[in-house]
Order: C-alpha cells, then sequence, then structure tokens
C-alpha cells in the first residue's frame, strides 16, 4: 500500500512502512489538520530516531514531550499528544506484542476490530469506524462485518481520511467535512 494522505512522500511513506506510525497518525488526528497529524510520526521518527512503540513507550516522557513540541509541533496540542502517543505505544507493547498490525490481523471480525480500535487512547467510536474504513479502504483489511462497523465511512464518496488518495481526494473531504459543519451550526441556530 501506499498512503497518500499527508501530501509529504517521506512522510506518506512512514506510513506505509509502520503500522504504527499508520494507528498514531490516526490518533493525533483530532483539532488538527488532518495531513499534519498523520504527519506527526514521520516527526517523531525525524527527531527522536524510531517511530518503534517498544522505544516510545520506554522514553523519557520529559524529553519526549520536548521532542514533539519543536516547530513545527507533532501537534498543536503537543504536551497532552506526547502522553498519549506514549500511552498508545505502552498498549500496543503490552497487549499486542509491540506489533499495530495485531490490531487488525488478529480481530475476529469487523465488530472486534472496531472493539479493539475504539479502546485505544484518543479513539471514540467515530475516529475508530473511520480507522476501520481507512484499513479496509486503502490497506484491504476487511474482515467479516467491516462495512456494519464501520458505518457511513464504508461507503463510496469522500467523508473521511479513509477516502483520501491524493491532493484532489483531500480537497473533496475538507469541502465535506465544511459541509457538514455549516450544516450542524445552522441546525442548532434554529
Amino acid at each position: 500500500m501506499s498512503y497518500q494522505i499527508t501530501g509529504l512522500a517521506e512522510a506518506d511513506a512512514v506510513l506505509d512502512q509502520s503500522p504504527f506510525a499508520l494507528l498514531a497518525g490516526m490518533m493525533l488526528d483530532q483539532q488538527h489538520p488532518m495531513e499534519h497529524a498523520f504527519r506527526g510520526p514521520w516527526k517523531v521518527l525525524d527527531r527522536f530516531g524510531s517511530i518503534d512503540p517498544v522505544a516510545i513507550a520506554e522514553a523519557d516522557p520529559e524529553k519526549f514531550a520536548a521532542l514533539c513540541a519543536v516547530p513545527p509541533a507533532v501537534h498543536r496540542f503537543h504536551g497532552a499528544m506526547s502522553a498519549r502517543l506514549r500511552e498508545l505505544a505502552r498498549i500496543v507493547v503490552d497487549e499486542y506484542d509491540g506489533d499495530a498490525s495485531k490490531i487488525w490481523t488478529e480481530a475476529k471480525d469487523g465488530a472486534d476490530l472496531l472493539k479493539r480500535v475504539q479502546g485505544l487512547p484518543g479513539f471514540g467510536k467515530q475516529k475508530a469506524q473511520i480507522f476501520v474504513a481507512l484499513l479496509a479502504k486503502q490497506a484491504g483489511v476487511q474482515p467479516k462485518g467491516w462495512k456494519k462497523a464501520a458505518g457511513d465511512y464504508s461507503l463510496d464518496g469522500y467523508r473521511s481520511v479513509a477516502d483520501v488518495v491524493d491532493p484532489e481526494s483531500l480537497l473533496k473531504v475538507r469541502s465535506y467535512k465544511k459541509e457538514k459543519k455549516a450544516a450542524a451550526k445552522a441546525a442548532a441556530e434554529q
């Protein structure tokens, strides 16, 4: 698979090479532009020298937080997100033998995959559904029942990062999200 989410070939290559980087990018995708969130793992690799969950889980919290804060920061809320990234790494190490791909390769079905992802720090139901759709649409991870687990994110269209495959699709997803936000605001004002 060759992801094209970040707009930077070297950052996308990190997502291609590391299941943990893909998972971490999705975790960082909140209150931060999507492509910048998915660049986070590349920044960690560049500054820390590793995107390995064992190394991240065992990193000195203060030093790791400091490298996440170096401009351009890994996330706009770099302090909280560096701690959450270390927590995510710790869970991958403790529950999945340091191999993030086991989260999806060992899932019994789509419902189990959704449950596993939703149990991770920073993954509510909607984000977990988006990640299930991303795995299915772009990585070919399609356990039985994945469409039901992913909900509307399984549908064709441009709803989320699961549908971003090039710069044009990124703009379409951004436009869709803007429309949804405007519709929700208009409904709230009525």
